[in-house]
């Protein structure tokens, strides 16, 4: 169990901070990753919401969304699958939610999500209206849905088109979320810098499937979802790794997160900050004993600041 007393010492000493668009001096560089916590209130029971980097919203489409058939989240051997559908209350249904922020102290980042360009344009609209929120993180890499999402995400006409759009709006930052569901991501990640994007968020969930072996039958009822989890993280790096090479853009990278030393390797492979996902769902307390384990790793590799990290990889 974490000691909260200790984190909060560590986030004190500003060891763990980092700045990003949107987000100046975080206390460390732990985000909740979007879905994996709804929209923060129903998470306060497990961690002190104040200690964390930031918190990325559950997504938000201009109308409520019921999401897909059940079941819809399954056990992989190294991950889960899902297939939520982007369920949410709508954008004229979040305001409490959104509210609940003027008391907590940590960076919010509002996935938008839509099944077109105009979808798009209505939510950061509406969500213009909030202070509460520092940043959007356009989700056009859903792989759960019918339209919209992966597929813009695939397309960098598309992309570049979509986001330049939503910057002319926009009274944040953007982050735009990368699919690895593509050929070649870094053509997609310049899509979005080219169209003006202050930051990239990856990588959003593979496409597979799980079965179950005793009757042949698939685990969830879409059949093929996203996949999530450990089994992610090798292919999150080299993809984190393949984008900071060639954008300059910060990145916010998540995939197969659950320990403070994948937290260095994301970081070391490029990333800015970090997103825990899956791993909130085996144990909900995990962002704080990172949080925690981050501060002993810099004394054991002799790093006096958690920006230190960032790109040393790419000295080799």
């Amino acid at each position: 169990m974490y000691n909260i007393d200790n984190i909060k010492k560590i986030n004190n000493s500003k060891r763990l901070s980092v700045s990003l668009p949107g987000f100046e001096n975080l206390k460390n560089p732990i985000f909740l990753a979007s879905g994996c916590a709804n929209f923060g209130k129903e998470y306060e029971e497990f961690i002190d919401l104040n200690q964390l980097g930031g918190i990325t919203l559950k997504s938000i489409t201009k109308e409520k969304r019921d999401g897909n058939q059940t079941p819809r989240v399954g056990e992989l051997d190294l991950g889960m699958i899902n297939s939520i559908g982007l369920a949410n209350p709508g954008m004229e249904n979040v305001d409490n939610e959104i509210k609940y922020f003027d008391d907590i102290e940590c960076g919010v980042l509002a996935n938008v999500a839509g099944s077109d360009e105009e979808e798009y344009l209505d939510v950061v609209k509406k969500l213009n209206e909030y202070d509460q929120i520092h940043a959007y993180e356009i989700n056009v890499s859903c792989p759960n849905v019918k339209k919209g999402a992966m597929q813009i995400g695939q397309d960098p006409i598309l992309l570049k088109q979509l986001v330049s759009k939503i910057k002319e709006i926009s009274k944040k930052p953007v982050y735009v979320k990368l699919t690895p569901n593509t050929s070649d991501i870094v053509k997609q990640a310049k899509a979005a810098s080219e169209g003006g994007a202050d930051g990239i968020t990856m990588i959003n969930t593979l496409s597979g499937m799980g079965i179950d072996y005793r009757n042949g039958k698939p685990i969830i009822a879409m059949k093929g979802g996203g996949v999530s989890g450990p089994l992610l993280k090798p292919i999150a790096l080299k993809m984190i790794y393949d984008v900071s090479s060639n954008v300059d853009i910060p990145i916010i990278g998540m995939g197969g997160i659950s320990s403070a030393k994948d937290v260095v390797e994301f970081m070391q492979a490029g990333a800015t900050a970090v997103a825990i996902g899956t791993a909130n769902l085996i144990n909900p307390t995990i962002s704080m004993e990172i949080t925690e384990d981050l501060d002993k790793i810099l004394d054991e590799i002799k790093i006096d600041k958690v920006s230190d990290l960032i790109k040393m990889t790419h000295k080799y």
